[in-house]
């Protein structure tokens, strides 16, 4: 992580948000761990083991779980609070092992905001997400 992401992550806002989305239930059964977040922004990676599906590749629902991790986080990482309002994934190939899934905000109204979500085993696109989220809360001060 650089250090102006750490600045960003460092601030105990962040961190609180970014404990609660490691700590989450869900996050702890799929085993998926944010590598690095702010505002904005979000990496997380899931060891897939256990995750096949009949056909021995990672369950689609495993994957879309990953990305709407990832874009949670990048969405909530920031001083105003989020929700999704929408979401759609495609799935570009199988996927068997790690994965990793990289969101990044490409598009602010000051109310709404698109995010983009790559999903990736090794340098390999499994999957493309997009999410819009709708703003609930004001910036903290």
């Amino acid at each position: 992580m650089s250090a102006d992401h750490q600045t960003d992550y460092g601030r105990p806002l962040e961190i609180g948000r970014i404990s609660a989305f490691n700590h989450s239930e869900f996050a702890q059964l799929l085993g998926m761990k944010i590598t690095e977040a702010y505002d904005g922004y979000a990496r997380v990676i899931m060891d897939c083991s256990g995750k096949n599906n009949p056909g021995s590749v990672v369950h689609g629902g495993a994957i879309f779980a990953l990305a709407d991790q990832a874009f949670g986080i990048a969405a909530n990482s920031g001083a105003v609070t989020h929700v999704a309002v929408s979401s759609h994934i495609q799935y570009i190939a199988p996927a068997t092992g790690s994965l990793v899934a990289i969101a990044h905000r490409v598009a602010d109204n000051g109310r709404y905001s698109v995010f983009r979500v790559m999903v990736y085993e090794e340098e390999r696109i499994i999957a493309e997400f997009d999410g819009v989220a709708i703003q609930i809360s004001t910036p903290h001060q």
